[in-house]
């Protein structure tokens, strides 16, 4: 009796690990979480409504930030994951202290729960990935104040953020062939990462073959 209700709970736990399995490297997107977590009360890049009970949804940067390119995005990434120490998705008030610190653009308590504030959609008194994306689309929109902490933090953390959107386009048939420009070089950018992928492969390639040859020399 003892080993079939084992049985059935190994079972169960399978079951369970089947249909939640996580995806490939590819599939995670930007290497782990940041891409995964939106706060409950953000948009998705998906029109399904959240899950009950959950607090995150997904969500993807390359399609949500397209006035960004895939090297901006990247550059954002690595900054977001410089300051978060605690490496949980989240830069929270004190990691945010740190980072404006580092800067060189110290602000206060109070300047600090405004800068989260501003950004802050789902209220949780914290930064995600996504909502640090929105301080550079404000940043790029030109919608920052000078003198804020976020404007600062935007301008010192040496990611260009200069785009060509369709923001600034006079007609509808203007902004088409802006956001056309801008799928195409996204395109561009896949195209030249996966170049640069099967390069380093073939140089690989030809490191090992080159290895083998010099050790069959010694061998003889």
């Amino acid at each position: 009796m003892a080993t079939e209700e084992l049985a059935g709970k190994l079972s169960r736990r399978l079951r369970v690990e089947e249909e939640g399995g996580g995806g490939s490297e590819e599939e995670e997107g930007l290497n782990g979480p940041l891409q995964r977590r939106v706060g409950a009360g953000a948009s998705s890049s998906s029109d399904s409504p959240p899950i009950p009970g959950s607090p995150h949804r997904v969500f993807s940067p390359y399609t949500e930030f397209r006035e960004f390119s895939r090297k901006q995005i990247k550059d954002m990434e690595r900054l977001f994951r410089q300051y978060d120490a605690g490496k949980d998705g989240f830069i929270d008030l004190m990691e945010l202290k740190r980072m404006m610190e580092k800067l060189g653009a110290p602000q206060t308590h109070l300047g600090l729960k405004n800068m989260i504030k501003e950004v802050d959609e789902d209220f949780d008194g914290k930064l995600s990935f996504r909502e640090f994306l929105l301080i550079f689309r404000k940043a790029a929109a030109g919608e920052l104040e000078e003198d804020s902490g976020l404007h600062a933090l935007a301008r010192l953390s040496e990611i260009d953020v200069s785009t060509e959107g369709v923001k600034g386009a006079k007609n509808f048939f203007e902004a088409k062939v802006q956001a056309m420009n801008v799928t195409s070089r996204f395109e561009e950018e896949i195209k030249a990462e996966q170049e640069e992928k099967r390069r380093q492969a073939e140089e690989m390639k030809q490191r090992k073959a080159a290895f083998k040859e010099l050790q069959s020399t010694f061998k003889q």
